[in-house]
């Protein structure tokens, strides 16, 4: 697979810079690589995508990056300041749900969240700012044990917001909830970054990110494969619709040249380094004969699923640090 690295540059500082991070695990088949060398930058102002499938080191690399996990090798930076060796300096800055957060259930939500301001010394209008600002403000006097899973999701967020944290970090935030809690979750992430905040989202589940996030980092296996602007990420990424008329044995003739084939009802989307026409010459070889092929730029699904298939071979050394701003 060819690894694609897409330089670009912000006028604001990093938010989150990452580069070389390596974490190996001990385990009774020996050492486990979790991270492999991976690099990732991530705006001051903005939400940016941290993408990978399951156990592609996601989780362990933001833990690493906020003190609960040691890394192996690398370097990390939270608003300029080097972690884990300064993060008491930065911590109070950064926001964070990497677990679901643990409230009184028999309090209201603005209870739960009275006693955490006064506990680290923030005044008590904050409540009533950020609850309006995650949109509890109407069921702030209803039992914590009574609401659903994407109310207590939003509490969750207010109570890291009552610090007025400068870079906001979910870690899977959408699982298990309904639709409407999805859609509500991208709103409040859109709404941060208004707000001038930086937004790191941490997910395996791409759907509808593509319509919130500003820039990308994807990963698999512990590296980083791309990353850049949502804009800069598809640019060069097209897919080709191809109509045949037998479309699983296309499918199966293109996914052994190398290709990324999405089987569709009446069609293949297909995706891959090369052009239309040497996709048409691989069907001609095999009798197969395409009654159309367009080119159409890709998703940010597409995009994804092209990059992290465990078909194709990884690619042979990590990004290294540098090559970004």
């Amino acid at each position: 697979m060819h690894v694609a690295h897409i330089p670009w540059t912000t006028e604001n500082p990093w938010a989150v810079e990452i580069d070389g991070l390596t974490k190996r695990f001990d385990g009774w088949q020996g050492q486990r690589l979790a991270v492999d060398g991976l690099a990732m930058r991530v705006p001051r102002v903005g939400v940016h995508g941290f993408l990978g499938p399951n156990g592609s080191g996601k989780s362990t690399t933001i833990r690493m990056l906020l003190g609960l996990v040691r890394p192996s090798g690398g370097t990390m930076r939270l608003l300029g300041t080097p972690v884990p060796e300064r993060l008491p300096d930065v911590i109070s800055r950064v926001g964070a749900i990497v677990e679901r957060p643990r409230f009184a259930g028999q309090f209201s939500g603005r209870k739960n969240l009275h006693l955490l301001a006064r506990s680290i010394g923030v005044p008590s209008r904050v409540v009533e700012e950020v609850l309006e600002l995650v949109g509890l403000r109407d069921r702030a006097s209803d039992p914590y044990a009574k609401y659903s899973l994407g109310m207590k999701q939003r509490l969750a967020v207010a109570s890291t917001l009552l610090k007025d944290p400068a870079v906001v970090i979910f870690d899977e935030p959408t699982n298990g909830l309904d639709p409407s809690g999805i859609r509500e979750m991208r709103q409040m992430m859109r709404t941060l970054a208004a707000r001038g905040k930086a937004v790191l989202v941490s997910t395996h589940l791409i759907g509808e990110l593509e319509q919130i996030v500003d820039s990308v980092t994807i990963i698999r296996a512990g590296r980083t494969v791309i990353e850049g602007r949502l804009d800069d990420v598809l640019g060069a990424h097209h897919v080709l619709r191809v109509e045949v008329d037998d479309p699983d044995r296309a499918a199966t003739v293109l996914r052994a040249r190398g290709w990324s084939v999405d089987r569709r009802p009446r069609h293949l989307d297909v995706a891959g380094d090369w052009p239309g026409d040497v996709l048409n010459r691989h069907l001609g070889e095999a009798g197969i004969w395409a009654s159309g092929i367009r080119c159409q730029r890709g998703s940010l699904e597409q995009r994804f699923l092209q990059l992290t298939d465990a078909s194709v071979p990884q690619p042979p050394h990590p990004l290294v640090s540098g090559r970004i701003a």
